[in-house]
Formats: structure tokens, C-alpha cells, sequence
């Protein structure tokens, strides 16, 4: 054995595979992220009376408003209406996030 270093097992050689690894890892998800951030979700009301499709990144990129739905004397029940088929469109955006990077942040949070 040589004087000056200690012999490390052949542990070098082991943080360098956790180091590729790692950014392995760090590839794989910033691919997974930049994909759904291109999705687009669709979330829709009772009866798809407005139905709103959002991005991955939870951005508004079309929103659609029935008709049969608009009362001037009535604008709770819209109302209502956005906030489900947004609250739709984001959960889903949730859960493919959760499905794709799941297995890279389980642990993290």
C-alpha cells in the first residue's frame, strides 16, 4: 500500500456510479417535467357545461362556456361550475405529475 492516501475500500469507484446515478436521475426528471409541462389537462363541470384545459404548468389554455348555462340571474351556479371544472383539470395534472415523478420525490416531501 502506498504512503499519504488511506485505502478507501474502493469507495471512489462507488461515488463516482452513485454520482452517475444521480445524474442519471436528475436527466430523467427534468425530461418527465418538461413533457408534462407541455400536456395539456382537461377538466370538465356536471354535465361538461364548462370544460377548461390547463397545461402542466396549471396554466389556462381554453376555457368553454355552454350556453344552456349562462342565467344573468344566476351567476353562482357558473361560478361553481369554473371552480369544478378547474379543481378537475389541476387534480389530473396532480396525478400524472404523481405518476411520472412519483417514484423520484416519494420520500422527499
Amino acid at each position: 500500500m502506498s504512503k499519504g492516501m488511506p485505502n478507501m475500500g474502493g469507495m471512489g469507484g462507488n461515488m463516482a456510479n452513485i454520482m452517475r446515478q444521480a445524474q442519471k436521475m436528475q436527466k430523467e426528471v427534468q425530461s418527465a417535467t418538461e413533457e408534462l409541462n407541455k400536456t395539456e389537462y382537461t377538466g370538465s363541470s356536471v354535465d361538461d357545461f364548462v370544460t377548461v384545459k390547463v397545461t402542466g404548468e396549471k396554466k389556462i389554455a381554453d376555457l368553454t362556456i355552454s350556453e344552456k348555462i349562462i342565467d344573468p340571474d344566476d351567476p353562482d351556479t357558473l361560478q361553481d361550475m369554473l371552480i369544478d371544472a378547474l379543481n378537475n383539470a389541476f387534480d389530473a395534472v396532480d396525478k400524472d405529475k404523481q405518476a411520472k415523478l412519483g417514484k423520484y420525490t416519494n420520500g422527499l416531501m
